[in-house]
C-alpha cells in the first residue's frame, strides 16, 4: 500500500513544461517541501474574465469510453478555471490522452507529449492552501485537480481525475471541480488500459485513452 501511495504522488508530480520526471522530481527527498519561486506565467485573472467567477460546466469526449462530465468551481480556483476554460476554448485539449492511469487512485492527462513532460505554453499559480491560497475542494472520488512539478507555480495543462480519495493531496495541489456525470468513464479507463511503467503508471502509446474533444457547456 505504501509503496502504491509513492507512486501516485510521484505520478502527480510529474507535470508541466519543466521536462522534468518523476524519478527528477522526487529529489533526494520525497518528504521535503519544494523551494518556491514566484514564477508563474499567470498568476491573476482579469476582471471581466467570464470564467473567473462562479460554476462553469464542461464535456470530455474519451474515445471508445464515452463521456465525463465537471463541474468547474471558480469561486474556489478561478486561475485554475480561467485557464482550463480558455485551453478548452482553444480546443487545447482535442486529440491528447490520458497518459498516466493508476489503479484506485486517478488518470491523468492533458499533455501534447502523452508522456507527463509537456504542456501549455504558460503556467499558473498553484491555488492550494500550502501555496497561500485556500482551497476546500476534497481529493475525492471524482475530483479534478492540477498535476505540476515540484515547483508550486508550475501547473499548466495536465489535469488528473480521482477514481478513489487521497486526502494527503489536499492542501498540495489545485483541485478546480468535480465529476457530475460519468464517472464510471475512469473507473473504465482504469480497467481498460496498459502500463508501460508500473512505478509512474505511464500508459502504453497504443493503449492510452484519446481526448477526442473537450467542451464548455456554460
Amino acid at each position: 500500500m505504501f509503496a502504491l501511495a509513492l507512486a501516485a504522488c510521484l505520478v502527480v508530480l510529474a507535470a508541466g513544461c519543466t521536462g522534468e520526471t518523476a524519478s527528477q522530481t522526487q529529489g533526494d527527498d520525497a518528504t521535503a517541501p519544494a523551494e518556491q519561486t514566484s514564477g508563474a506565467d499567470i498568476s491573476s485573472v482579469d476582471a471581466d474574465d467570464p470564467y473567473a467567477t462562479g460554476v462553469h460546466h464542461a464535456k470530455i469526449e474519451v474515445e471508445g469510453y464515452g463521456t465525463i462530465e465537471v463541474a468547474l468551481n471558480a469561486n474556489v480556483a478561478p486561475i485554475t478555471v480561467s485557464n482550463f476554460c480558455h485551453l478548452v476554448e482553444e480546443g487545447f485539449y482535442d486529440g491528447l490522452t490520458f497518459h498516466r492511469v493508476v489503479p484506485g487512485f486517478m488518470i491523468q492527462g492533458g499533455d501534447p507529449e502523452g508522456n507527463g513532460t509537456g504542456g501549455s505554453d504558460a503556467t499558473i499559480k498553484g491555488e492550494f492552501e500550502d501555496n497561500g491560497v485556500e482551497n476546500n475542494i476534497p481529493h475525492v472520488r471524482g475530483t479534478i485537480s492540477m498535476a505540476r512539478a515540484s515547483d508550486y507555480d508550475s501547473a499548466s495543462s495536465q489535469f488528473f481525475i480521482m477514481q478513489e480519495e487521497a486526502d494527503y493531496l489536499d492542501g498540495q495541489y489545485a483541485a478546480f471541480g468535480t465529476v457530475t456525470s460519468g464517472i464510471e468513464v475512469v473507473d473504465a479507463i482504469c480497467e481498460g488500459v496498459s502500463i508501460a511503467d508500473e512505478a509512474s503508471g505511464l500508459v502504453t502509446e497504443q493503449t492510452q485513452p484519446v481526448i477526442s474533444s473537450i467542451t464548455l457547456v456554460d
